[in-house]
């Protein structure tokens, strides 16, 4: 499967569970439910994965945690805040820089409409 691909299926899933639950819930809820409907959906996820940081040729565990990795090559970072702010997306951006992933998707489900909480980044 393609990213685009693997993208819309994973926005289609968020699209359930928000429509399902509704906003104002923590984003841990939004967390485990997502993850039900994708794997529901035949997609492979790996949650709460340790991303470290290369420094001086060393890798170090800096206490980074990727949110969700979907089949190895999209990282999804779900937010549940009142508005998404720069820093959000530049934590998706370096993150995508971390791992050397090419496609990141920022989702934040403390909104009316999902669509308008979904924010693709591409490193």
């Amino acid at each position: 499967m393609e990213l685009n691909q693997i993208s819309e299926k994973i926005i289609g899933c968020a699209i359930k569970v928000h429509k399902t639950l509704g906003p104002g819930l923590l984003e841990s809820t939004y967390e485990v439910c997502l993850i039900h409907e994708l794997r529901k959906s035949g997609i492979n996820v790996q949650s709460q994965l340790a991303l470290p940081v290369i420094y001086d040729g060393i890798k170090l565990d800096a206490g980074y945690r990727i949110d969700l990795l979907v089949e190895d090559s999209i990282i999804v970072e779900l937010k549940a805040v009142d508005c998404l702010l720069p820093i959000h997306e530049a934590q998706v951006l370096s993150y995508l820089k971390l791992s050397k992933k090419k496609l990141g998707l920022l989702i934040n489900f403390n909104v009316k409409l999902l669509v308008n909480g979904v924010k693709r980044l591409a490193n």
